[in-house]
């Protein structure tokens, strides 16, 4: 037995799996209550390395984290050497680690993985890790560090950060002294890189009023605070940001009335006190979506989620190029999943005439269909989205000769949303400056913004069921194929109802199935999405 095969032993002895569990990596990663992931965590630690030695020694992120999920749950997820999320073919290689039913078998699965992938164990494996603010976190470090000291890996521990500043990190480290340079591989760096883009994007255009940032009491609270320093004063952009919920001293509070409270309920938190027309935005657990929203004078709440930041970012993009000169030289698409209100579909595809794509939910899938366009922008309506450029984009940006003043200061303003907004995921804090650029250039406060388009009346619920497995969709999740009948049932249902559209769907972390349901009016939306609901209940 070869040593490194004695290490890996005696590290996995102190993390054994719980027998009676069954593991899968999916779009999230690993991610369940965290008592049950210590053993799914240093495994996840040994893939890392194996990773990182495949890819040439090339740097691997691990974060440690569950998003949006309650503090109870955590996860852990790889990220890739150019910040995207692990290739879809090694994530059937975590869920056989993650299920080796012994210490042995463990080291059997690793040992076959390494020769099946043609991997040298010579090469120098190097990986990155942080987490966020649950107070399991630390504990699940000590796991990974197990794991990377039993294949004598490399590593570096950032301790907290959000989801998206680590996805940075891992680029800009892989990217180091080629032409694809990222920017320094640092927190400061990250926030020195999105300050100095977004002076430049404003270019002395002034905001009407600050918006008021809902940090769902995670990670995400302390990093905004960092970015702020790094800001223009409020004198010279009139962008005030006024932070609460920024509590991590009580783990207990982690997403307590977030992102997902204010998207399915569509309301604002009870602790908000905005003043009608203020802007207010949510963020999540580890600071990767956000959704904006207000009250009007009416005293009615409005939201303006994932797709109406896509939307707002697609259509100054278009504006910029057409406005620099290269409206024929780049093409702008739209990628949405099944969850976008048919409004913003309309909209993007009558109004903007621009592309828009469909793609099962998960940012791996939306991620992978932008890059197809020279600027994808995606945004899944819960607010986890950003724009990808492709090489050949930036290379025209980096190229072209603007004709006129207009032209020059349109190409200038494109060049700062290249490095303002962090392309490799969905990133809260450099989606929230975007947005206040955006409405800085239009001058528009959040009522202007609101009506470019009105969303048709929709209801998201959440229905418990036994075994979410049964669940299979198809058509970008948006048809049930089984249990067989199901589909039937809920297209006669829809039929019913003027502008009627509905699906169900898995939840990919949880057993339950998610039931969207949009209609002309929202007590058509409220009983389409009741009666659809039932109908997986009673086939579930």
């Amino acid at each position: 037995m070869a040593a490194s095969d004695d290490r890996i032993l005696e590290a996995s002895a102190k993390h054994p799996k719980p027998a009676d569990q069954k593991f899968q990596y999916g779009t999230a990663g690993f991610r369940m209550k965290a008592n049950l992931l210590d053993s799914v965590v240093f495994r996840v630690g040994l893939l890392a390395a194996l990773r990182s030695r495949k890819l040439g020694g090339q740097t691997i992120g691990v974060m440690i984290t569950a998003s949006h999920n309650p503090p109870e749950d955590n996860g852990v997820k790889l990220v890739d050497p150019m910040g995207e999320m692990l290739e879809a073919s090694w994530e059937a290689h975590a869920t056989t680690l993650a299920n080796a039913a012994t210490d042995q078998a463990l080291v059997e699965e690793y040992n076959k993985l390494e020769i099946d992938l043609k991997i040298k164990p010579e090469i120098a494996a190097r990986v990155i890790l942080a987490r966020d603010t649950r107070a399991s976190g630390p504990p699940l470090v000590d796991a990974l560090v197990d794991a990377f000291k039993a294949t004598g890996s490399e590593y570096v521990d950032h301790n907290l950060l959000t989801t998206p500043q680590l996805h940075y990190l891992v680029r800009c480290i892989n990217t180091k002294d080629t032409q694809y340079e990222y920017g320094n591989a640092s927190e400061e760096g990250y926030y020195e890189k999105v300050a100095a883009a977004f002076l430049k994007a404003m270019k002395g255009r002034k905001v009407n009023g600050g918006v008021t940032v809902d940090c769902a009491n995670g990670v995400g609270g302390e990093k905004l605070r960092n970015l702020v320093k790094y800001l223009p004063k409020v004198e010279e952009t009139g962008v005030e940001i006024k932070i609460v919920n920024d509590d991590v001293v009580h783990p207990e509070r982690l997403n307590h009335q977030a992102t997902d409270f204010v998207k399915t309920n569509q309301r604002p938190p009870p602790s908000s006190q905005a003043a009608p027309l203020t802007r207010c935005a949510s963020l999540d657990g580890d600071a990767d979506r956000i959704i904006y929203y207000f009250v009007d004078t009416d005293n009615h709440f409005r939201l303006l989620d994932g797709d109406k930041i896509a939307t707002l970012a697609a259509t100054f993009i278009g504006d910029l190029s057409r406005n620099a000169g290269l409206g024929d030289k780049l093409k702008v698409g739209v990628v949405q999943t099944a969850y976008a209100n048919g409004a913003s579909t309309q909209y993007i595809t009558k109004t903007l005439n621009l592309p828009v794509v469909c793609t099962p939910t998960g940012v791996k899938y939306l991620h992978h269909a932008a890059t197809k366009f020279d600027v994808g922008v995606y945004f899944e309506a819960n607010g986890h989205g950003t724009v990808v450029f492709s090489p050949s984009a930036l290379k025209t940006l980096a190229t072209h000769e603007p004709q006129s003043p207009a032209q020059h200061t349109a190409l200038e303003t494109l060049r700062a949303l290249t490095d303002l907004i962090n392309q490799t995921v969905g990133d809260a804090l450099s989606d929230l400056l975007l947005v206040e650029v955006i409405l800085a250039h239009k001058t528009w406060g959040p009522k202007e913004w609101d009506s470019t388009y009105t969303d048709l009346p929709n209801r998201l619920v959440r229905v418990e069921v036994p075994d979410r497995n049964i669940f299979k969709t198809t058509d970008a999740e948006r048809k049930l194929e089984s249990p067989p009948g199901v589909q039937g049932q809920i297209d006669g249902l829809v039929g019913k109802y003027k502008q009627g559209r509905s699906f169900a769907r898995a939840s990919g972390t949880e057993d339950a199935v998610r039931v969207y349901a949009e209609a002309a009016t929202r007590g058509e939306a409220d009983d389409l999405a009741t009666k659809v609901s039932q109908v997986v209940k009673q086939s579930g």
